[in-house]
C-alpha cells in the first residue's frame, strides 16, 4: 500500500554520494557519510534527511570511536526512521563495503507512525537502486549486537565489522 509520501531530492543526492565511491581527495573522503537517518517531514508528506543525524567518515577516530555503536545511538527510542549505513566488513576471502538500508520501527513507536513509515518504505526503496541489504529492526535488542548486522551482510562468513572481530 503506497502512502503518497514523496522522497526529497536531498535524500536521493545523499544516497548517490554514499553509493558511488569514486576516488576522491582525503578531504572529500572525510566528508562522505558513513551513516545517515531519514525521517518524515512534519506534514508527513515527504521523506527528508534528518538534521544532525549522520556520521561522517572523517568523524571516525576523531569524535566517533565505534561508528556502528554511534549509529545505533542515533536511532530514536520511540519513533520510526529509515537509515543508510555504509558497512565495512571482512570475510575470510576479502574486505568489503556495502550499503545497508535499515527500516527502524521500534515496538514502542506510535501505531500511526509505524503505519506511515511502513507504507512509505517502498517510495524510498525505489529511489535507492542497487541496495543489496535491507534490514527491518523492531528494537534495540535486534540491532545493538554487531553480529546481527554481520548476519545480514553474509552470515557466518563475516569475520570482522568496522575493523572489530566478531
Amino acid at each position: 500500500m503506497a502512502s503518497g509520501v514523496t522522497v526529497n531530492d536531498e535524500v536521493i543526492r545523499v544516497f548517490n554520494d554514499m553509493k558511488v565511491r569514486k576516488s576522491s581527495s582525503l578531504d572529500e573522503v572525510k566528508k562522505r557519510k558513513k551513516a545517515v537517518l531519514f525521517c518524515l517531514s512534519e506534514d508527513k508528506k515527504k521523506i527528508i534527511v534528518e538534521e544532525g543525524k549522520q556520521i561522517l567518515v572523517g568523524d571516525i577516530g576523531e569524535t566517533v570511536e565505534d561508528p556502528y555503536a554511534c549509529f545505533v545511538k542515533l536511532l530514536p527510542p520511540n519513533d520510526c526512521r529509515y537509515g543508510l549505513y555504509d558497512a565495512t566488513y571482512e570475510t575470510k576471502e576479502s574486505k568489503k563495503e556495502d550499503l545497508v538500508f535499515i527500516f527502524w520501527a521500534p515496538e514502542n513507536a506510535p501505531l500511526k507512525s509505524k503505519m506511515i513509515y511502513a507504507s512509505s518504505k517502498d517510495a524510498i526503496k525505489k529511489k535507492f537502486t542497487g541496495i543489496k541489504h535491507e534490514w527491518q529492526v523492531n528494537g534495540l535488542d535486534d540491532i545493538q549486537d554487531r553480529a546481527a548486522l554481520a548476519e545480514k551482510l553474509g552470515g557466518n562468513v563475516v569475520v570482522s565489522l568496522e575493523g572489530k572481530p566478531l
